[in-house]
Order: structure tokens, then sequence, then C-alpha cells
């Protein structure tokens, strides 16, 4: 089904009229809706993309399985420091990991990125910290939504699509109430904190609409804009219950010293921060080592088990020394190096593809270098190959016009405090999707035929 509704999507785009109206209504909207990304469009193309009921179904189950064993590795890590070993912290990090939130969960907030394909499901990374993405989608939704070819498309399909604001609010709402340990008293008041300038600030600013929109005052600010005294942190005269944390731990870390409040207020206990700092434990990328080691199966359901064999790639620290491998031993160091074909090279703590070397796109001497760099960096991950997704989607051109062309098709289901509630999808001509490195977002709808 799933096939012959994007070539019927596809058909009602070579009907000029009805294409280029859709293209107008699309870069008009995105312009409205202030869906622009360093400069570009942030969905160029004329196309979401599509999951059927079944498929998509199945994926919530497999996303809330293997995060059950995620939590389960954030309560193990807190008592084991072996395991905190394991996924790389810092002191610096391990320290701010130590403060409690106020809350259980450890991401409230989250995004497994994944590839979806006709015979396999499987995770690439895992984003726990400081999610993007959610509102830029919900605004997306409303622009496909009214696309003339959507609605075309609509009349022999049933067409759902999966707005995200509304979970990250009521996750704000339930992180701060069980923070208090009861009902607040008043209404509480939001704060999107992130440093300056950043790319992200028009998905702050849709953000900061719904919110006030459902009667909770908010501000966008950066910790050089926080005051703390008489235990309440504040932005300008703005006073702040909640935290919607949008900076990330690496980049507050070197002007923590400079702007501490946003520190004193978490750790003096005097607001709910959501994701906290705690959140660093599974945002690292060897969180899927500790998934995939054979030592750390105990902490584990059986159906999370299976899950994780099924769905997580076999991943590990690229140092000296022996491993597992599905239960073989192997020297961890020759195994990479006679592998490149099946694997990748990652930092262990980055994004927007830096520092990814791809073993079957490198020749030999490449892959070689950069496992001589990653063990010199000594923060590095080899993660074995899955079979990634291609789709052909309408390409909006520079001039205007539409290229039917392949796209590595990257699914990103979001989950709140554990259950997936909306998803959206990351395009690239390349096998790097991420935004940040030029790639494209487009909404994620959940479709089924209509007979």
């Amino acid at each position: 089904m799933l096939h012959d509704a994007v070539s019927r999507y596809h058909e009602l785009l070579r009907e000029d009229s009805l294409a280029e109206s859709s293209r107008a209504m699309l870069d008009e909207g995105l312009e409205r809706s202030r869906l622009i990304f360093g400069g570009r469009r942030l969905s160029p193309y004329l196309r979401p993309h599509f999951v059927t009921e079944q498929d998509f179904a199945r994926i919530c189950r497999i996303c809330e399985t293997v995060w059950s064993a995620i939590e389960k590795v954030k309560d193990a890590a807190i008592r084991d420091d072996s395991i905190i070993d394991d996924l790389g912290l810092t002191e610096v990090e391990r320290e701010l990991s130590s403060i409690d939130p106020g809350y259980r969960a450890v991401s409230p907030t989250a995004r497994l990125d994944s590839f979806l394909t006709d015979s396999a499901y499987s995770f690439v990374e895992l984003n726990g910290e400081s999610p993007a993405g959610i509102a830029y989608v919900d605004a997306a939704y409303d622009i496909f939504s009214q696309l003339p070819v959507m609605k075309k498309f609509a009349e022999a399909y049933n067409v759902r699509p999966l707005y995200g604001r509304r979970f990250l609010l009521d996750v704000l709402l339930e992180s701060y109430e069980e923070f208090l340990g009861r009902t607040p008293d008043s209404v509480p008041q939001i704060a999107i904190v992130d440093l300056p300038g950043r790319p992200t600030q028009s998905e702050f600013e849709l953000f900061k609409e719904f919110f006030e929109k459902e009667g909770y005052p908010s501000t966008i600010c950066s910790p050089g804009d926080l005051t703390f005294d008489n235990n309440r942190l504040r932005a300008g005269d703005f006073e702040i219950d909640i935290v919607y944390k949008r900076l990330l731990v690496n980049e507050y870390l070197p002007i923590m010293n400079e702007y501490p409040a946003l520190l004193d207020a978490y750790r003096a206990g005097a607001i709910c921060m959501v994701n906290s700092f705690r959140s660093k434990l599974i945002h690292k990328k060897a969180l899927f080592a500790v998934l995939t080691d054979q030592r750390r199966a105990g902490l584990f359901s059986q159906d999370e088990q299976k899950a994780i064999r099924k769905h997580v790639p076999w991943t590990r620290r690229v140092q000296e020394g022996k491993s597992d491998y599905f239960g073989k031993e192997i020297d961890l160091l020759e195994h990479i190096k006679a592998n490149r074909e099946q694997l990748v090279l990652k930092p262990n703590d980055d994004y927007g593809g830096h520092g990814i070397t791809i073993g079957w796109n490198a020749d030999e001497g490449a892959w070689d270098e950069a496992l001589s760099e990653a063990l010199r960096n000594g923060d590095y991950l080899a993660q074995e190959r899955v079979p990634t997704a291609r789709e052909t989607f309408p390409a909006l051109k520079e001039d205007g016009t539409v290229e039917f062309a392949e796209q590595l098709v990257d699914l990103d289901p979001l989950l709140f405090n554990g259950k997936v509630g909306s998803a959206f999808t990351r395009l690239s001509f390349t096998e790097l999707a991420n935004v940040s490195s030029g790639g494209g977002m487009v909404p994620t709808f959940i479709i089924s035929d209509r007979k």
C-alpha cells in the first residue's frame, strides 16, 4: 500500500497546476512560519514522509521497549561508576549528572534516530539531551496539510499528523508537578534557555507562542541573561519556575563559571529543568555500547534484550583490548581495522555529522588514519553498519523547479516520558542526514487506505 500511495502522490505532482500551486503555498508557508534554518528552507521537498499505521504501531512498540532498557542504564549508572566509565563522562559531567533533578525520568524528551526499510528497523543514535525539531514539525504539519496536492491525495488515503508541542508542554508540567511533589499553587512560568543567536531561534519563538497561547507565561533567554538571588531564578524581571533547556552541556561548560546562575538555581532545587544535566548519561553515543555489551545484558528483561539485538547496532568505544562480538571474543582494534566496509567511526559526544568517518566510503589508508585519530582522541566509537532507507522525493531546486531525487530517509520518533508522541523525517542526498550539515526535514504523516 505504501508504494502505491507514494506513486499516487508523485502522479498528482505531474499535473503542472497542482504542483505549482503546492510549491508556491509551501514556500509562502515556510517563510510565514519561520521554517528557515541558517537562511535556507527547512523543508525543501514537496512531499512529506509517509509511514503506514501498521508500521508506526510496530515502531512505537520497539522504541518504547528500547527506552525502558535505556532508563535501566541510567538507574544502574547512578549506582555503578563502571557504567559511567563505559559511557565516557568527564569529571565535570559526572558531577552534574549526580545532581538530582527532582523527577525520575532521565530525559523527559528524547529523539531516537532510525532507519525503516522493508526488511529492518534500526536505530543509529539517540538525542537524549536537547532534541530539536518538535515545534518545527508542528508548523510543517499545518503547511503540508493545506497543500493542494495533499488535499487531493487525502481523497484516497487517511492521513494523520503527529503534533508534538502539546506533548512537550505536558512533559514540562508533569515534570514540574513531580518536582514539587504536589499540584502547583499558581501557573508556572517557563524560560527557554540556549546560547544567543542559535539557528534554532525561530523554533524557540514557535514554542513561546504555543506556551503563551496555552496560558503559560514564557521567555527566551541565554545563560548570560539569568540571575539567581533569594532562591529565585530570573531573566530580567521574569521569574522562572521551569527551564526548558535547549542549551547543550558541552556549550554551557566553557561559560559556566562566567554565567553560573542556571547551575546555582538547579543545584539549589529552585527550578525544574527539562531536560536536566543528568540526561548527559544517555546522550553519550556510547550508550549503544552499553546496550549491546553482553556484560550488561543482565540489566535488561528478555523482551528488552531481544529488541536490542534486533534494532540496536553493535557499538564499542575505540580502545585497545578484547571485546565481544555477538558472543565471540575479538581483539577490538584488529576487528575495527579489518571490517571498515561494515563500520562507522564517530565521536562519542558531538552532533551535526562532525568527525564521522563512514568506512564503506573510505579507502584503507583513510580508514587507518581515522582509526589512529580516534585512538589519539580517546573518545570515539565504532558502530556497525545498519540497513539504510532510501526513497525518491520531489526536491525543490533553487530555481523553483522540482527534481525527483533519491534521498536517505532518517526517521526520528520523538518520545515524551518514554512514549512515542510525534516524529519527523530528515532527508539527505548524502549518507549523513542532519539539518545542520545540509540535510532537510519533512513531517511524517501516518497513512492508511480509505478502502
